[in-house]
C-alpha cells in the first residue's frame, strides 16, 4: 500500500504571518493546501488573494472557539446571547467543552453555514472543510457539520483512525463510536489519519518533522501545520500558557527550505492536496438527491 502525505495549514486567516507563509509556501509547492478561518481578523486579506489565484488549494476552517488572550474572534452569522456561542468578551469560547456546555447545535450549524457562504460569496472556491480545535466535530455538532459537507458537497476531515485526530484535540469526554459510523458519510473524505505540527525545543525542528513525516503510515496521512511568518505571532501567543511561537515560525523557515519535500521524496512517500478529492468525490457522489456511496472513488 502507497503512504500519502497531505500537507495543509491550518489557522490561515489567523494573522498576517499565517497568511504570507501559506501562500509563499504554497507557491513554492512545500506544502500542498491549507483552510481558512472566516471570523478571524485576517480573513479578508487571505479571502482577496485565494480569489485572485485559483490555484491556492484553500477549504474552510470551521471555526468555534477563540482560544488567545488579548487577541479574539467571534460569531459572523449568529450573535444571540440564547445561542450560546459567545463568552463574556463577545467572543467565541476559549474551548471545546465550554462551547459544548453553551451552545444550542442548531445555532453551531447556522453559524457554520455562515462561515462557507461568506467564503464564497468572497471569490474563494473552498476545497474541503476542516475544524479548529475539532469544534465543529464534537458530538453534540457532527450531524450537523456532516449536513454542510453534504450541502455544499465539501470533503470533510473525519480520519477513518479517529483516535489519531482526538488524541490531540481537548475535546472533553467523547464516545468514539459516532465517529466511526460519521465516517461511513459520503462527504467525510477518504483520509487514514491525522498528524500535527509536533512541539520542539528550539533548533530542534528538524529532527522533530524529519521524524514525524518519515514515519508517515500506509494510507493517507493529513498533516496539520501552522506555519506563520515572524512579526505578529510572537504578540499573539505571548500570554498563553502552552504557546510556543518558535513551533510556528521555524515550520515556515523550515518548509520552505524544501527539505521536508526531499525527506518525503526520498523515503517514497507521494504528497496530494485536497482539491482532487473534492473533485473526484463530487464525480462520484453526483447529483446531490442520487448519490452512490463514496467506497469506489479512487484516486491514482
Amino acid at each position: 500500500m502507497t503512504r500519502t502525505a497531505i500537507l495543509h495549514a491550518d489557522d490561515v486567516g489567523m494573522c498576517h504571518g499565517a497568511n504570507a507563509a501559506f501562500i509563499a509556501l504554497a507557491r513554492a509547492g512545500a506544502i500542498d493546501c491549507g483552510s481558512l478561518m472566516v471570523p478571524s481578523p485576517w480573513f479578508a486579506e487571505i479571502a482577496h488573494a485565494a480569489a485572485a489565484d485559483p490555484a491556492l488549494d484553500l477549504g474552510v476552517h470551521l471555526t468555534l472557539t477563540s482560544e488567545w488572550i488579548g487577541y479574539r474572534w467571534g460569531p459572523v452569522g449568529v450573535r444571540s446571547a440564547a445561542a450560546g456561542l459567545m463568552d463574556g468578551e463577545g467572543a467565541f469560547h476559549r474551548d471545546v467543552p465550554s462551547l459544548r456546555r453553551n451552545a444550542d447545535p442548531r445555532a453551531v450549524e447556522e453559524e457554520c453555514t455562515a462561515q462557507i457562504e461568506r467564503a464564497l460569496a468572497c471569490g474563494v472556491d473552498p476545497t474541503h472543510l476542516d475544524t479548529h480545535m475539532g469544534a465543529a466535530l464534537a458530538p453534540e455538532f457532527l450531524a450537523g457539520t456532516l449536513r454542510l459537507a453534504e450541502r455544499f458537497r465539501l470533503p470533510l476531515l473525519l480520519p477513518r483512525r479517529i483516535e489519531t485526530y482526538l488524541g490531540v484535540l481537548r475535546m472533553g469526554e467523547v464516545d468514539a463510536r459516532p465517529f466511526a459510523d460519521a465516517a461511513r458519510h459520503p462527504w467525510v473524505a477518504p483520509i487514514d489519519r491525522f498528524a500535527m505540527t509536533p512541539g520542539h525545543a528550539p533548533g530542534g525542528a528538524d529532527a522533530a518533522y524529519r521524524h514525524l513525516l518519515e514515519g508517515v503510515e500506509a494510507g493517507v496521512t493529513y498533516v496539520a501545520l501552522h506555519p506563520n511568518e515572524p512579526g505578529d505571532i510572537e504578540a499573539i501567543t505571548a500570554h498563553h500558557p502552552r504557546a510556543q511561537p518558535h513551533w510556528r515560525t521555524d515550520e515556515a523557515a523550515l518548509f520552505g527550505s524544501g527539505r521536508p519535500s526531499q525527506w518525503l521524496a526520498e523515503a517514497g512517500i507521494g504528497r496530494r492536496g485536497m482539491r482532487p478529492y473534492r473533485d473526484a468525490m463530487r464525480t462520484e457522489n453526483g447529483d446531490p438527491h442520487t448519490r452512490e456511496t463514496r467506497s469506489a472513488i479512487k484516486l491514482k
